[in-house]
């Protein structure tokens, strides 16, 4: 049996094996050191750490946006040393609803491994039930072999030029304050890409910090985008880190094959010659 959307607490205490390998990717935008310092103070037993910034971004140029997707020779090399082989069943968790570890949940599915799920509820509800621990894992590294699949991202060129052919619909997931226009904490231009329906990440989530049941999550993606098939969604946010958020949620719910815009708003307005919308 392979988890390659979410996976319960219960259920990675239940059905772990010895070639499972759990990657801890909690972190911070606002203190980039804030998540290897809380994994070195307790983490789930046998987690490797990675980081948003070091691990699963590139360097930030002037012409990217703020998490650039990463040198797939470096993280293909970076995988092979956490001891990710290309039948590891991979579970990935943060602290923050999923926000961060569906980052590498996409990447790994962007390298050609579907054997990747995100741990539902993250640490918070592994540690209602289970331990966690301070002990460094003992890893023995291996050979991972990537099977890039460069369908499921698009480039900002390519955002211009479906979106002036009508041929996708893009959901925009950061809050609707942001989408709007209103408030902008983080990047120096506030609005959206034109045409850009707007869903919260946070919406795929309850009140306790659970996934929505899928088939609450196909209905309100349903409504969202209508007739629209799947497969011509594309997903954006910030820095194209919480909008893997909205295909994990997709995927889940069972509606298959939306991308990602990896760039997202924060490499969109490197452009001047872009258009950028407001409020509604």
């Amino acid at each position: 049996m392979s988890h390659r959307t979410l996976i319960s607490a219960s259920e990675l205490q239940h059905f772990i094996q010895p070639d499972w390998v759990i990657i801890d990717c909690r972190f911070s935008l606002t203190n980039s050191e804030a998540g290897s310092y809380v994994y070195r103070h307790g983490h789930i037993p046998n987690a490797r750490y990675a980081h948003l910034d070091n691990d699963l971004s590139s360097r930030i140029t002037d012409r990217t946006g703020r998490h650039p997707l990463p040198d797939f020779n470096s993280l293909v090399k970076k995988l092979g040393a956490w001891g990710v082989k290309n039948n590891s069943q991979v579970v990935v968790y943060d602290d923050a609803g999923g926000a961060f570890a569906g980052r590498l949940w996409w990447l790994l599915r962007a390298l050609g491994h579907d054997k990747v799920a995100v741990l539902d509820g993250g640490i918070k509800h592994w540690q209602q039930q289970y331990d966690i621990t301070t002990a460094l894992p003992r890893i023995q590294s291996t050979t991972f072999r990537p099977y890039i699949n460069n369908n499921l991202w698009l480039t900002a060129e390519q955002v211009e030029n479906q979106l002036a052919r009508k041929v996708i619909t893009l959901i925009d997931a950061r809050t609707p304050e942001r989408y709007r226009g209103e408030q902008e904490p983080i990047d120096p231009v506030a609005g959206h890409i034109p045409y850009a329906l707007n869903r919260a990440f946070q919406r795929n989530l309850d009140a306790q910090g659970l996934f929505l049941a899928p088939d609450q999550l196909r209905a309100q993606f349903q409504q969202l985008i209508g007739d629209v098939k799947p497969e011509h969604v594309v997903h954006y946010c910030g820095s194209g880190v919480t909008a893997c958020h909205n295909v994990l949620a997709m995927e889940h719910a069972g509606l298959l094959g939306s991308k990602l815009y990896a760039g997202s708003w924060s490499e969109w307005i490197r452009n001047k010659n872009r258009a950028v919308a407001t409020c509604c």
